[in-house]
């Protein structure tokens, strides 16, 4: 039986690369399946590409970063499948620029669409699962979100990607709601845009699909709050924000007590410098 047999799930940005390859994979395990992407004729084309391979499949052409179209995509998906078992917070954008050269207009359009864009779609979905007893949100983060190179704005806004997982699955869980995050390692348009990024055309993302089938299957009950790091040929999980031991405790703190507490006792909690994280 196909893992994801009777279930109807929206996938995001996914008119090609990763997203493409989730739509796809979710299909080919059953799931009937809303293709969204901003490029109306890309979501065309993959959903017409799934239904011509037997399975079920409509397109949205819209961006996530308007509360209205991201409601009306989830709304479609119930209207077209009768129910909304998952959904995929895929799209993303991204770009490079040095701190003192980046430009405001390209770091709004990378918070609209990747922060607001998912919590607009995540709180939609949310309110529909909530009424039907449950549901799977799979948000799509990023290793970038421990900070990298000329990135502040992606950096950023993959860190509240995996603040928001956090978040509701916290306060799903009860609904009977589980909320994952995948950060995955994968060939894109977006990689081969990035000359800093090693060349690896091997891992495509066709290699990462079916970490993100299990999350919407039932095969991962149990499972979540979880941030996934997924090459293909590599998988782990990934640690989030906690406090270290030891918590130092005095009536006061002058400068000095800090200064002797960060150079002696925390020292060793100390997280490695950036350019250590990133080459």
């Amino acid at each position: 039986m196909d893992l994801l047999s009777g279930k109807a799930v929206v996938i995001t940005g996914s008119g090609q690369g990763l997203g493409r390859a989730f739509a796809h994979h979710a299909a080919a395990e059953g799931a009937a399946v809303v293709v969204n992407d901003v490029e109306a004729g890309l979501a065309d084309e993959v959903a017409g590409e799934i239904r011509a391979l037997g399975g079920r499949a409509v397109s949205h052409g819209g961006s996530v970063a308007d509360a209205a179209q991201a409601a009306g995509l989830i709304g479609l998906c119930v209207t077209e499948f009768g129910t909304l078992d998952g959904l995929v917070n895929n799209a993303g954008v991204n770009y490079r620029a040095d701190p003192w050269a980046d430009d405001p207009a390209r770091m709004r359009e990378v918070v609209e669409v990747n922060v607001l864009g998912p919590l607009f779609c995540g709180t939609a979905a949310a309110e529909v699962m909530c009424e039907r007893g449950g549901g799977v949100i799979v948000n799509v983060g990023s290793g970038s979100m421990i900070g990298q190179r000329r990135a502040a704005a992606y950096s950023a806004s993959k860190g509240a990607v995996a603040s928001m997982t956090a978040s509701w699955a916290a306060d799903l869980t009860e609904h009977g709601i589980r909320v994952n995050a995948v950060a995955p390692v994968a060939w894109t348009r977006m990689a081969r845009a990035d000359p800093t990024v090693v060349q690896t055309p091997e891992h495509t993302p066709e290699r990462v699909a079916p970490l993100v089938t299990y999350l919407l299957s039932d095969l991962s009950a149990g499972v979540t709050g979880q941030i996934l790091r997924f090459r293909g040929d590599i998988l782990c999980v990934l640690a989030q924000t906690a406090i270290k031991d030891p918590v130092l405790e005095r009536d006061t703190w002058t400068v000095e007590d800090i200064a002797n507490a960060l150079g002696g006792d925390l020292r060793e909690t100390l997280e490695p410098p950036p350019s250590a994280r990133w080459k």
